[in-house]
């Protein structure tokens, strides 16, 4: 959780304690923006698909608020792991079983690539954020 002031009176919003905490914001935003920026291209193919690209841009990126509002508590880093975890699995119903799950139209998908690689940082961010604190 971030550190509080000192003065008397809590703020609404601080920063993390430590690195792992500043990697995991940087992974949720990344991963956030670039679910939104997706979502622009999966709304071509489905209205549907593109609708759960903004709620899940947007359920990492409120996320990240809570977790440096004063409202974040240990049992957070849970729900944020499993979220992460989730949202990576999901990935391969839509898109196929395999390696194949990071290619689109026969080249590699970048957007796919790294916002896999930064929900699989954050889970592990998460995990290692419940078990210190």
């Amino acid at each position: 959780m971030g550190s509080t002031s000192t003065t008397g009176s809590a703020s609404t919003f601080s920063g993390p304690d430590g690195t792992v905490g500043y990697v995991a914001v940087v992974m949720a935003l990344i991963t956030g923006v670039l679910h939104l920026v997706a979502a622009t291209n999966a709304i071509q193919f489905s209205q549907i698909l593109g609708v759960l690209f903004v709620l899940n841009g947007l359920g990492f990126l409120a996320g990240t608020g809570m977790y440096l509002s004063k409202y974040w508590r240990r049992e957070l880093f849970v729900v944020a792991a499993l979220y992460s975890l989730v949202t990576i699995l999901a990935l391969f119903p839509v898109q196929g079983w395999g390696i194949e799950a990071f290619y689109m139209q026969g080249s590699i998908n970048p957007l796919a690539v790294v916002t896999k690689a930064a929900e699989a940082v954050l889970v592990g961010c998460a995990v290692y954020l419940y078990a210190a604190e």
